[in-house]
């Protein structure tokens, strides 16, 4: 569910419209933290498209979410 991409970050694979992956991936993610109203794009409460930590790239989104290396470390 995630690369790293040119930049060495990690990148969401699923692109800007996997939105049933993003909220899988939020789902077992232990950082995941609701952004402003303002920001929030998936229907879903619990999605990475609606994380804090979620940054736009030009074909998906990074998480930049210092706590861990693994976004996705909830088991």
């Amino acid at each position: 569910m995630w690369k790293t991409n040119e930049n060495g970050e990690k990148e969401f694979s699923g692109g800007k419209k996997d939105w049933n992956g993003a909220a899988s991936a939020a789902d077992r993610c232990l950082a995941f933290h609701s952004d402003v109203e303002e920001e929030t794009v998936a229907d879903e409460a619990i999605s990475c498209y609606n994380c804090r930590f979620r940054r736009w790239t030009k074909s998906s989104f990074i998480c930049c979410n210092s706590a861990t290396d693994n976004p996705t470390s909830k088991t």
